[in-house]
């Protein structure tokens, strides 16, 4: 389901303007991070600019080289059925709109080359700062082939979210060291810098038109790697120092909640993942598609739909969770089956709980034809529906034509 925002995350979010000022620093700039991290630069990194036009035409043609329709379809209706998008939200051409309004500098890892937007000088610290944060890429990519350890990361949605988390954070967090060296300071980031860096990440995003008016879960996604990414990549710093920067591409986290909660990554604790719940008539189905979930997905679906602390509390308790899209072969309807593994029963209870206020909040028409203290059943703008618990997992299928029991 992350697949397409991978395109999305390799992306810069501050603006570079008048690159040309700047490539001249490019020795100087890659000296520092070497400095920083241990690792020299085995060859020179080329860089180009690139028109609007060229960088638009350039994303739409690595989409449409690395995405079938179907996947993007699948991804799509995943994200409506489960509430993290409204019914009529189109995907392909909402990342495309934030690829063009967003992006200003890139590191292509499969062309091994820096890409720069060409547009008129504003002046200031970011141009260079954004800068350094593609380098950082160039010379994660010398030593850890970023190209391999993206597509690794395709065989799990959460894991592949955790992954950019690496690479975006770790690149930000860099620029962050790289700007405290100059200044006189040690190799490390302050709490304040880190802090204003967040904010940053976080605000400057929102002066996008197209960002603004993204759904929720979209906003974030785009955020994540960067500013969640770079407090992970801070805290294992604290810990492994130099050894950090290889550790995270040696032992890749597998979890957005491993980025969010980064002892659990220190102390191997991976997601234990639910098996789906038995779906009727499955004969009567082709898939679609499948995958993980994550704290991520929880987090901004209670977030949304419930109280932003409580959401946020809750998320934490995930333990893993996965899901099935379905077509039914004959009338193309489509239909999710998805189950969601907590820590404890009571962790399973509370999130049950939450899950009326999700149903009624992600649903314009809801028609609840059975509530009890461990089930759910009804019909919803998607179609009928039936979530249950059964121990410390809560199991969910939705989006049937025919009520379900």
């Amino acid at each position: 389901m992350k697949r397409l925002f991978t395109f999305l995350l390799l992306t810069a979010l501050a603006p570079i303007a008048r690159p040309q000022s700047l490539f001249s620093e490019i020795p100087s700039m890659e000296e520092g991070l070497s400095s920083i991290t241990g690792l020299s630069f085995t060859h020179q990194v080329p860089y180009a600019l690139m028109t609007k036009n060229q960088l638009k035409a350039d994303f739409e043609k690595r989409i449409k080289a690395s995405l079938k329709p179907d996947d993007i379809r699948a991804q799509e209706l995943t994200l409506k059925l489960l509430g993290l998008v409204p019914a009529d939200f189109d995907l392909r051409q909402n990342t495309i709109d934030l690829l063009t309004e967003q992006a200003a500098a890139f590191y292509d890892y499969n062309k091994k080359k820096l890409f720069v937007l060409d547009q008129a000088d504003k002046g200031g610290i970011e141009e260079k700062m954004a800068l350094i944060h593609e380098l950082a890429h160039a010379l994660a990519d010398q030593h850890f082939h970023l190209g391999k350890y993206v597509r690794d990361g395709l065989r799990s949605d959460d894991g592949a979210t955790a992954r950019m988390a690496v690479m975006e954070g770790q690149a930000s967090w860099l620029m962050a060291a790289y700007l405290a060296k100059q200044i006189g300071g040690a190799v490390e980031v302050p709490p304040a810098m880190l802090q204003l860096m967040t904010e940053s990440i976080e605000t400057s995003a929102a002066e996008f038109p197209v960002f603004s008016k993204a759904p929720a879960y979209i906003r974030e996604s785009l955020t994540f790697p960067y500013a969640k990414g770079m407090l992970f990549q801070n805290e294992i710093y604290q810990k492994l120092g130099r050894e950090s920067f290889s550790e995270v591409f040696a032992r890749a986290p597998v979890s957005t909640q491993q980025i969010l909660h980064p002892e659990l990554y220190l102390a191997h604790k991976s997601p234990s993942i639910p098996d789906l719940p038995a779906v009727p008539a499955q004969q009567e189905f082709r898939k679609l598609g499948d995958g993980t979930l994550g704290e991520l997905e929880y987090q901004v679906l209670l977030t949304e739909y419930v109280d932003a602390a409580e959401g946020k509390r809750s998320s934490a308790h995930l333990s893993g969770s996965s899901y099935e899209l379905l077509e039914n072969k004959r009338d193309k309807s489509v239909v999710l089956a998805f189950a969601a593994a907590w820590d404890s029963e009571q962790s399973a209870k509370e999130y049950f709980n939450e899950y009326r206020q999700v149903l009624r909040g992600k649903s314009k028409m809801l028609e609840m034809a059975s509530d009890t203290d461990s089930s759910l059943e009804g019909r919803a703008d998607t179609g009928y529906f039936r979530v249950w618990l059964a121990g410390a997992t809560v199991n969910h299928l939705e989006g049937w034509k025919s009520p379900l029991h």
